[in-house]
């Protein structure tokens, strides 16, 4: 995928899809930084996985909606291995379900932080080396909740993400004649521990009913487009969402 020796930041790469395209990334010879906010040795874990199989990865730990914390966990990953070629926005989290009509201001804003407004910060952070370099790339993580709303109580999720697909539009077309290409994939019901903390069983089985292919998606599964907008194989698109979803829903 001619990605040996890029230097890759994927944010919330403690578990999950994250953790996916961080190893993803590492066996194509990327250098990773694996980021985590909370789960330290989680992110310890991918990290020393990263190395056991050859690759070179570093922890960064931080709150990506923090402009101050982005400084500084950009300034850890280019002393250590250089400025930033490939960003992997992938940081967000539900927090919790909760009706449309119970929803607080607080809880309504610490979702657009971390889902949206971190996505802006990151992606701010690394844009000037970027530009010198006359190239880069930004992949996206949003959700198939962008487009259907999502399930019983995350209309604020769901906005969030539909927000972070439109950011990725907006800033495939400034950042283009730059050289940075900005993407996105936008996963579906995949196997990970945010459904296992915030999807009831009952509702889990209904969900994985309607999808056509039959299943739950892997973190692996969305690591694989992943990797493809990060390589040159991705080199004619921009703008676009890969929807990852096992065909939940179609174009």
């Amino acid at each position: 995928m001619t990605l040996s020796g890029k230097v890759a930041w994927v944010t919330g790469s403690s578990t999950g899809i994250g953790a996916a395209c961080a190893a993803a990334l590492a066996r194509e010879g990327c250098r990773v930084a694996v980021h985590y906010n909370r789960s330290e040795d989680e992110a310890k874990k991918v990290v020393e996985g990263i190395k056991s199989s050859g690759g070179e990865a570093m922890v960064v730990g931080g709150d990506v909606s923090d402009a101050g914390e982005v400084s500084r966990m950009l300034s850890e990953i280019e002393d250590r291995f250089g400025p930033v070629e490939v960003l992997v926005n992938n940081a967000g989290s539900l927090l919790e379900r909760r009706p449309f009509a119970d929803m607080t201001e607080d809880l309504w804003d610490r979702v657009m932080d971390v889902n949206l407004k971190s996505v802006m910060l990151v992606s701010q952070a690394v844009l000037s080396k970027m530009k010198e370099k006359g190239e880069g790339r930004i992949i996206n993580t949003t959700s198939v909740a962008a487009r259907n709303g999502g399930g019983p109580g995350s209309s604020a999720y769901a906005t969030a993400k539909a927000g972070v697909s439109n950011l990725t539009r907006s800033m495939a077309k400034e950042l283009v004649s730059d050289g940075i290409l900005v993407n996105g994939v936008a996963p579906g019901i995949i196997t990970t521990p945010f459904h296992d903390q915030f999807t009831p069983p009952d509702v889990r089985e209904k969900m994985k009913g309607a999808i056509p292919i039959g299943r739950e998606g892997a973190p692996e599964e969305v690591a694989g487009a992943v990797v493809f907008l990060a390589s040159d194989g991705g080199s004619y698109l921009v703008g676009e969402i890969i929807e990852v979803n096992g065909g939940q829903l179609m174009d």
